[in-house]
């Protein structure tokens, strides 16, 4: 799935450097690779791919990022592979 990007302009990924301790643990956990290391610094490469997982923000121990999990294209993709309807994301069609 890399490259693909879900709706422009619509995930909740925050990310306040000023908070942030360069550590990377973000960017080992994001499973799109959103957030990337530069010069000893974290950067947002592209916040459209985000499917607001929460990995990221739940293993930033300085509270630098945030994200609504569950109401985006992951949480959509799980409740259709479990049955569930879901209109969360572009990715799971209503009625199928």
């Amino acid at each position: 799935m890399f490259g693909f990007n879900y709706l422009s302009n619509v995930a909740t990924l925050k990310y306040d450097p000023g908070k942030c301790t360069g550590c990377g643990v973000c960017v080992q956990v994001c499973p799109h690779q959103i957030l990337a290391r530069n010069n000893g610094n974290i950067i947002v490469k592209n916040s459209d791919a985000c499917m607001e997982c929460g990995a990221c923000q739940k293993n930033c121990r300085f509270g630098a990022i945030s994200v609504r999990s569950g109401v985006g294209c992951a949480t959509a993709v799980i409740n259709a592979a479990l049955g569930r309807k879901s209109s969360s994301c572009c990715c799971v069609i209503e009625g199928e």
